[in-house]
């Protein structure tokens, strides 16, 4: 029988169950880590999937094991996580307080992965993404290059713009969108544009996505913003060797990063940078701007 211990967050008690198993093989970093992590991050992360229903990524028997995607919530859910519309289901969960976070990491969701739209507006994008991967033969550094350059012909065209780790190998950029007129296909429109006028004028960018077409190019995957698409949640742990996070940066340091090194986050990191800087990506639930025509 599972080991279990049992917990009172926000009122609510929960069972968490094999606190003692190793999830990151290669550090020996826990199960009891991964919730404390989450535990830790739920002031800064709520905010980006509360009004979301995310799509858990996850791993019971540790990252070497068998990783599936649920988006539809567990039936066997406590009746106090609240169900809606998500990523092509009706059943998603609703992850908008400390103890539905805290559950989710008892399911060993490793990582929770968020739509362009809010649950209750599906389709309506509050956010466009540029998410930036390295094929064989490029790295985070080549990424952070193409990053820069977005971001100077975004702000041209006077549009605030994010920029995160994935946590993995490449960079996301997310610049928010509001009112009701723009769609994800727009959205996605004007992504593939403007990573089409970069590849134009740098033969070391492309937006192809058949991956013979990527070797030693930054692949701006502008399908993310498909409306059936997700992106890893700002602040979510990755299912890697090691427990890296998809990590808020600010422009200074991506521009000061000079080896891959300085742009791979561990949890206790981004503990510690929140303590110090809080959340990087704050302003980024209240921007109000539209995307431009491009012509």
């Amino acid at each position: 029988m599972a080991s279990a211990t049992e917990v009172s967050i926000e009122g609510r008690t929960l069972r968490l169950t094999n606190l003692e198993k190793v999830l990151f093989p290669a550090c020996g970093f826990t199960k009891a880590q991964v919730i404390d992590y989450y535990r830790q991050i739920a002031p800064v992360m709520l905010p980006h999937i509360a009004d979301r229903c995310p799509t858990l990524v996850r791993a019971p028997d540790g990252v070497a094991g068998e990783v599936f995607f649920e988006k539809r919530c567990p039936s066997h859910r406590p009746e106090w996580i609240a169900i809606g519309p998500a990523n092509g289901v009706t059943g998603g969960c609703v992850i908008d307080s400390l103890a539905a976070l805290v559950w989710t990491a008892n399911l060993a969701a490793i990582e929770l992965h968020v739509q362009q739209s809010p649950r209750l507006a599906l389709q309506t994008p509050t956010a466009m993404v540029f998410d930036l991967d390295p094929g064989d033969g490029s790295t985070i550094l080549d990424c952070r290059r193409v990053a820069l350059q977005l971001r100077t012909w975004l702000e041209q065209l006077g549009l605030a713009v994010f920029v995160k780790t994935s946590g993995s190998k490449g960079i996301h950029l997310s610049v928010p969108i509001s009112g009701s007129a723009v769609t994800h296909e727009d959205a996605k429109r004007f992504a593939l544009s403007m990573g089409q006028l970069l590849e134009q004028r740098d033969d070391t960018v492309t937006t192809n996505m058949a991956k013979e077409q990527r070797v030693g190019k930054v692949f701006i995957d502008w399908s993310q913003n498909d409306r059936h698409k997700t992106t890893v949640a700002p602040y979510s742990m990755r299912i890697r060797e090691y427990p890296t996070v998809s990590t808020p940066l600010s422009w200074d340091e991506l521009e000061a990063a000079s080896d891959e090194r300085c742009l791979r986050f561990i949890p206790d990191e981004v503990i510690e940078r929140v303590a110090a800087r809080g959340d990087l990506w704050s302003d980024a639930l209240t921007v109000q701007q539209q995307l431009p025509h491009l012509n």
